[in-house]
């Protein structure tokens, strides 16, 4: 069966949709091993109008996390408790439309049949989320509102929706192996801490690189305008994973920061960060002993074959050891998307930060220069060198997804959630199943939330797509 090589992500543009023919493996080889993608082996669905168990419309997959110690392997497939993470609730932030949407966990119980690949989920409850002071979060836009925790000032919106409340725009999860959890936010670009019950109990605060701030160097951790410098609006703390061992935090920003885009171009906001935490001794670190480049693609968003016009933003990270990562990037086109551009990129990239520059400590963590040659193109400055990359898993498989009945036109435009999971197999240990899931913003014809109507046009149902991948053993 042939081979079908990998793509190197932050090189050529990609101008024309980068759709893969055929059904056989990809392999890829980085920094001498090799990594092969034995294709997509399972599907799962979930209706859009499914209501969790706080009475509201359930959104799918910011995140996802397999449970600790839950993976079964059964006489048929496998069994698990799945945890995903929704993010602010239903909102349209061009129109100023956000709902108090209380912070929280999904918890489900899912089954894996290989036969036929099918999966199944069934909702389970799960876990509110509360603050220091055991009140609940809201995903209500804060605004220019702050309120002071325990020193630390976090947004809340002043007045209006949420009022009084700590804002929350939730986008990954990651667990602790003493059952409490990690959540990335939107709004600050910080990494919560929680207990196993879902209380606050600490934070890590991004570098002063990495915090958003307006032109006069006061915080902006609204959403619906663009900071000085710091995270891009919509653009924070997006994938986050722990190393194996439990001993290393991964945090990526889902793109470029303000001061590291090319002005005016969004396809030159590709040079986004990675910063790794050491969670060893304490579970919020104050500073990262590591901070790197990842170069994502660009891509042409009417797929004319003209000049790269947008970034496919990474969404979700899985670290395989303490330094290589698989990371989820994707377009903003499919099903749910506004406007009728096809889908240029989605896939899953194999990134290795072995050779990258070490950021950590530098005017480019502690301060906000820019780490482009100049402002009009995404060039790095001399001796910044990123990390190396290259495509593993190429969602847009037409061939593949028909196998399960799928097809390109039922992929929905955002696809945020990530895991992986070992495959019991003696031949091959290096064996593993990659669930990756969409978010489908809480897009339904049928909509409800905090009690009030929030329906859709459309139904976007919430899906999972498994693949079956060969890693090097010593990955994992």
């Amino acid at each position: 069966m042939a081979l079908f090589p990998g793509v190197a992500a932050g090189e050529e543009p990609v101008v024309r949709p980068n759709i893969e023919q055929g059904d056989g493996p990809r392999s890829v080889a980085l920094r001498g091993n090799t990594y092969i993608n034995q294709g997509l082996v399972g599907t799962g669905t979930l209706p859009a109008g499914t209501v969790d168990f706080l009475g509201d419309t359930l959104g799918s997959f910011s995140s996802l996390k397999i449970a600790p110690e839950s993976w079964k392997r059964t006489a048929d497939g496998y069994t698990a408790i799945l945890w995903t993470l929704p993010d602010r609730g239903r909102n349209n932030p061009e129109a100023n439309i956000f709902f108090d949407y209380p912070a929280r966990l999904h918890r489900f119980r899912i089954h894996f049949t290989p036969a036929d690949g099918r999966v199944t989920m069934v909702p389970d409850g799960g876990i509110e989320l509360r603050d220091f002071r055991g009140r609940p979060f809201t995903g209500a836009d804060p605004g220019n509102g702050t309120l002071v925790q325990r020193g630390l000032t976090l947004p809340a919106p002043a007045s209006g929706i949420g009022r009084g409340k700590l804002s929350l725009d939730a986008e990954s999860l990651q667990f602790t192996r003493d059952g409490g959890f990690y959540i990335g936010d939107e709004y600050t670009a910080n990494i919560y801490y929680f207990d196993a019950r879902g209380r606050l109990r600490g934070v890590i605060r991004p570098p002063a690189a990495i915090t958003p701030r307006g032109p006069d160097g006061t915080l902006h951790f609204g959403s619906l305008k663009p900071p000085a410098t710091g995270r891009r609006n919509n653009q924070g703390a997006e994938g986050m994973a722990l190393s194996p061992d439990g001993r290393t935090l991964f945090v990526a920003l889902q793109s470029a920061l303000v001061q590291d885009s090319a002005i005016g171009n969004a396809a030159g906001r590709i040079n986004t960060r990675i910063l790794v935490y050491d969670v060893s001794v304490t579970p919020t670190p104050a500073r990262p002993k590591a901070h790197h480049v990842v170069q994502l693609p660009a891509y042409r968003d009417d797929g004319n074959g003209g000049k790269a016009n947008r970034t496919a933003a990474q969404s979700e990270i899985v670290a395989l050891d303490d330094r290589r990562l698989l990371m989820l990037a994707r377009d903003g086109a499919g099903h749910g998307a506004d406007g009728d551009n096809p889908m240029m990129y989605k896939g899953v990239l194999l990134v290795d930060i072995s050779g990258a520059t070490d950021l950590a400590g530098t005017e480019y963590e502690t301060g906000t220069a820019s780490l482009l040659q100049s402002p009009g193109d995404t060039a790095l400055r001399p001796g910044i060198v990123p990390a190396e990359s290259a495509e593993l898993v190429n969602i847009l498989n037409p061939a593949q997804l028909a196998r399960l009945g799928l097809g390109l036109d039922t992929l929905s435009e955002k696809w945020e959630a990530m895991d992986l999971v070992p495959v019991p197999d003696p031949e091959n240990p290096g064996d593993h199943l990659l669930i990756v899931g969409n978010d489908n913003d809480f897009t339904a014809r049928r909509c409800v939330m905090t009690g009030q109507s929030c329906d859709s046009e459309l139904d976007n149902d919430n899906r999972l797509l498994i693949y079956r991948l060969r890693l090097p053993v010593a990955a994992r």
